[in-house]
């Protein structure tokens, strides 16, 4: 039997590979509480710097996994909170954790796997990559932090239109929009996010960490309390060494 989430490192990048290829990459309960693990042990680790989100097989990730969630019949609430109660704390720890997420998306996001790309700092995707939110085309709502997460990049109209007509998205399209990062040349996804993810992990760990706490807030705060929270973010990593040493190398260098 496969096992749901590959974590595998490379120095100090840490990926978690969806691996249910045959079925999309989606989403069961045995996947869900394998992907809380995995995420629990990257965010933990003080020697990873960057973790890296990828899918194997041809899609990124399907969403639900809905062959699940038919056999469950009229058992099928309790099976979602089954599922939501290790698939949300997974999300929320990806989002709040102090090392930058990336998001590598080769091939189609449905669902969390949109929650999944969001969820990321910085989201790289194939031209063959396109997004769909899914969800009322079988006759559920949101998960996966996608009713939070997609208004806050892409703004609540576009977040609407997407949510209820299920409208495709394709790589460029989501890049123009804002829902990713970047469009990568084709076949170059993975040559260019372990770049990216090398270069991130060596960065000032506390810094980045604190820096995702201050863009995440910015939504939600109003001036004066973000700027509040902005002096006490420096202040903070002030005390740090870390801090001191990266601006005496910049000085010295200089």
């Amino acid at each position: 039997m496969n096992v749901p989430i590959l974590l595998d490192c490379h120095g100090p990048v840490a990926y978690l590979t969806l691996n249910r290829p045959e079925a999309g990459n989606a989403v069961d309960a045995p996947f869900a509480r394998c992907l809380l693990e995995r995420v629990k042990a990257v965010a933990e680790d003080p020697a990873i710097g960057c973790v890296v989100i990828r899918g194997n097989g041809r899609m990124f990730c399907a969403g639900g996994d809905v062959k699940a969630l038919h056999a469950a019949g009229e058992v099928l609430p309790d099976l979602l909170r089954e599922i939501l109660e290790a698939l949300h704390p997974a999300i929320e720890l990806l989002c709040g954790m102090d090392k930058p997420l990336i998001a590598a998306i080769h091939g189609p996001a449905a669902g969390v796997g949109l929650g999944l790309t969001a969820a990321a700092d910085i989201a790289l995707a194939e031209p063959k990559a396109h997004f769909t939110m899914a969800y009322s085309r079988i006759g559920l709502t949101p998960d996966g932090g996608t009713s939070w997460l997609i208004p806050r990049l892409i703004g609540l109209r576009r977040a609407q239109e997407l949510s209820l007509t299920n409208r495709r998205v394709t790589a460029h399209e989501a890049a123009e929009m804002g829902l990713i990062t970047r469009v990568v040349a084709e076949g170059t996804l993975p040559q260019e996010t372990e770049a990216l993810a090398q270069m991130l992990a060596t960065k000032v760990p506390g810094a980045l960490g604190r820096t995702k706490e201050l863009l995440h807030s910015s939504s939600t705060f109003t001036l004066g309390q973000q700027l509040e929270s902005e002096i006490q973010a420096i202040e903070k990593q002030a005390q740090c060494a870390e801090a001191r040493a990266a601006i005496a190398d910049l000085v010295l260098r200089r």
